[in-house]
């Protein structure tokens, strides 16, 4: 880019003053108001009555046969052991969820027995639960399940610590919890024999509904890519059946390998349709297209209702006649382009009939699978799904670990914030005098996390959903001063609360487990006046103490954000790179497309993410989520163009192989790792970019050799690489004038300093 600021002229002015455009960030809230939105966030995808049913009756069952047995303190610990392992179940596949819970029943019952066996020592004890706090804290680099498993079992180890049970009476005990997280993880799974694949079909199901939403609405070249994160949830829960030879096993992963078809089509056919806009709005193509994509979402929405089981309106005929009309809307727009003289409307209205033939195929296979209607005997491609060896999980993780063990990583400053405070926590409940003070590390190990907004909402809504909770179980207990059998009920209540509405607020889920845990201390004999009194008094000091704590050493989002921002720059460049090298016949570059495409999915959602968390902070300004939204705009118009040329590449496999568009991606991929460096604080002279627009105008001149292909340059493969172009020259720009700001220079500048500490925390071990 010789220099960056002058290739951006080379836009249109329409898409400059939409790239440019404040409204993304004058229609954000406030820094307080976005706070309390969070606050106050009930997600009701969340909501799920089969799970808490099941998760209460998991905790309802070993107390109902310990009464029975005249045993009541065993069965309330496998009880607590089926409470612990009820955090782990979800509604994804039964494959995943099973190891899931396995693994987190053990890991409960280990640390069951270490916090039991190490309780009687003091040091012993709190040198440990620092320990696996910081180990608590590092799987936060790992993600998935792995933060969620680490923290019960850290809560569980503070709680069995304080009890100090001899090594025979703690090995009982760490039996015992390991029962009832065997129970749970059976009562989650006891359908899996009639319904292996339920969990796999709602995700295609939900994945498909979302495609019928978005192909029937308005779409917007500044905003995220259509069905990305259905998408990846879909993959995500298909990913299991990779080596499974069932029939039904291949139709789902067929039907998931139409959807992504269908997915990148439906990109290319609303880009086509906003360029008719752009250039000609009372074009009678787009009329026609509109039509077209009206019937397409009918369908798709048809395939939901058939993997979902949900009632249809539309009868067999109905369909049959949606997809007969599919052709005679591509015949209708076939008939208008010939008649629209050579111009660029033209070329864009011929795109749209060849993309509207793709997707009428697509949808005619996915309806054909949806309804059983075709035999799978190879004939049709497996999506490239990339399933990892558990050799391949641990060495990630551990090098994923081994990464992050430098002061400049935010989750190793979390890890050893939590570890810090934990210790604190447990060497203060060790010294005052009231009693049941293991939930004062607990409340700090739960209300801690590596960003600002999170912290601090669950800080909030733990102290205020206990004392709520508290009110409302010393209510019950002056009210109706509950037996067993009322206590055996109202524990089942409050588990299905905790398990259903919980997830959707962590202040229900306060309320809930508050009262939860009152109700089982006392059906194990304990007065509920002194649970109560020092459960309150407990949570408010560990709350007081975690968000103190974070207060005086945050990791802001502020700080994360332009790192966030290069890691989808690099993912982009990964795929960018995939692309480049399109050859279908090689499994092992499936594998590489398909592991490219999801890693740029994850780093986008992951930029989304820093940017909500990073208007929610205090000090943040307009102008830093302007100039951050202003990047994920162009962002998304660079992705949106990328995403085009994979699926025209997937429809027409010889223009992938072009030498001036190779040599194009080349130049895109040093551009975007440019871009990445720079964020990270390198400075990198003007003249070290290549110059894109001059690549696009070879590409160009390279197809338009003769008169008669003049119009080349209007084809798909030209239009989309303008359009790459014009969004990365924009994102340069940008990204140059942020990085030229005093605001980022004092960024670098700490960066800096963390690296120097741990260059010399590294020098003196």
């Amino acid at each position: 880019m010789r220099p960056v600021s002058n290739q951006v002229s080379n836009q249109s002015p329409v898409e400059v003053v939409k790239i440019n455009s404040p409204s993304t960030s004058e229609t954000r809230p406030s820094a307080a108001h976005a706070f309390w939105q969070i606050l106050t966030l009930f997600d009701s995808t969340k909501l799920s009555s089969h799970r808490a049913f099941r998760n209460a009756l998991g905790v309802v069952l070993p107390l109902l046969a310990g009464f029975a047995l005249r045993m009541p303190r065993g069965g309330l610990v496998v009880a607590s052991g089926a409470l612990n392992v009820s955090y782990s179940d979800s509604s994804d596949p039964y494959s995943i969820r099973v190891k899931r819970m396995l693994a987190s029943s053990v890991i409960c019952a280990v640390a069951v027995f270490v916090g039991a066996v190490s309780g009687k020592h003091v040091v012993l004890s709190v040198t440990l639960a620092a320990i696996w706090a910081f180990i608590t804290g590092m799987f936060v680099a790992v993600g998935g399940a792995a933060p969620d498993l680490g923290i019960i079992s850290l809560v569980t180890l503070l709680i069995y610590a304080a009890q100090r049970l001899t090594p025979r009476e703690a090995a009982i005990s760490g039996i015992l919890a390991l029962a009832g997280g065997l129970l749970q993880t059976a009562l989650s799974v006891a359908l899996w024999p009639v319904r292996r694949y339920d969990p796999e079909r709602r995700a295609l199901a939900n994945f498909y509904r979302e495609l019928a939403n978005r192909a029937s609405a308005p779409w917007n070249a500044t905003s995220s890519p259509l069905a990305s994160a259905h998408s990846e949830q879909a993959q995500q829960a298909l990913l299991g059946l990779a080596r499974d030879a069932d029939p039904e096993s291949i139709r789902y992963r067929a039907l998931l390998n139409q959807a992504e078809r269908i997915h990148l089509t439906l990109l290319v056919l609303m880009r086509l349709r906003l360029r008719m806009e752009r250039e000609m709005p009372n074009y009678q193509g787009i009329a026609i297209l509109d039509s077209y994509l009206q019937t397409a979402s009918q369908i798709l929405r048809h395939i939901n209702n058939s993997l979902s089981a949900a009632p249809s309106t539309d009868t067999q005929e109905i369909i049959r006649q949606a997809a007969e009309a599919l052709d005679r809307f591509s015949i209708q727009l076939r008939e208008v382009t010939a008649a629209t003289p050579p111009s660029f409307i033209a070329a864009v209205a011929k795109d749209a009939v060849f993309q509207m033939d793709a997707l009428s195929g697509q949808l005619r296979a996915a309806l054909d699978l949806s309804q059983n209607n075709v035999e799978l005997q190879g004939g049709i491609d497996d999506p490239p799904l990339t399933p990892r060896t558990w050799k391949e999980t641990v060495s990630g993780a551990i090098e994923t670990f081994r990464s992050h063990l430098n002061l400049q990583s935010p989750i190793f400053r979390h890890a050893l914030r939590l570890a810090v405070l934990v210790a604190v926590g447990d060497i203060l409940g060790n010294e005052v005098p009231w009693r049941r003070t293991y939930w004062l590390p607990m409340t700090i190990a739960l209300v801690l996390k590596p960003e600002f907004t999170a912290t601090f909402t669950r800080g909030l809504l733990r102290i205020a959903g206990t004392i709520l909770g508290l009110l409302l179980a010393t209510g019950l207990f002056h009210l109706f001063n509950p037996g067993v059998v009322l206590q055996v009920i109202l524990i089942f209540v409050f588990v299905f609360l905790l398990r259903w509405l919980g997830p959707a607020n962590y202040g229900i889920f306060g309320i809930a487990v508050s009262a939860l845990i009152v109700l089982l201390l006392a059906i194990g004999g304990v007065p509920p006046k002194d649970v109560i009194w020092a459960r309150g008094v407990n949570t408010v000091i560990g709350g007081a103490l975690a968000l103190l704590a974070y207060w005086l050493w945050p990791t802001w989002e502020r700080t994360r954000v332009s790192e966030r921002i290069a890691e989808m720059l690099d993912a982009y460049r990964n795929y960018t790179h995939a692309l480049s090298r399109w050859n279908p016949a090689d499994k092992s570059w499936m594998q590489e497309l398909e592991r490219a495409r999801r890693a740029a999915r994850n780093a986008r959602a992951n930029l989304e993410a820093s940017i909500d968390r990073l208007g929610s902070e205090p000090g943040t300004t307009r102008e830093q989520i302007a100039r951050v939204s202003a990047v994920l705009a162009s962002s998304h118009r660079f992705i949106h163009a990328l995403m085009a040329l994979d699926a025209i590449f997937s429809q027409q496999p010889a223009l992938a192989g072009s030498t001036p568009l190779k040599n194009f991606m080349s130049e895109l991929e040093k551009t975007l790792a440019l871009l990445a460096s720079t964020l990270r604080g390198v400075r990198v002279p003007s003249k070290d970019f290549p110059n894109l627009r001059e690549e696009h105008r070879l590409m160009v001149q390279s197809r338009t050799t003769d008169a008669s292909s003049a119009l080349a340059r209007f084809d798909s493969i030209n239009i989309e690489a303008d359009r790459i172009t014009n969004s990365v020259n924009t994102l340069a720009e940008q990204i140059m004038e942020w990085t030229h700001t005093p605001e980022f220079a004092a960024l670098h500048k700490r960066r800096l300093e963390l690296a120097a500490g741990t260059a010399k925390m590294e020098s003196h071990p």
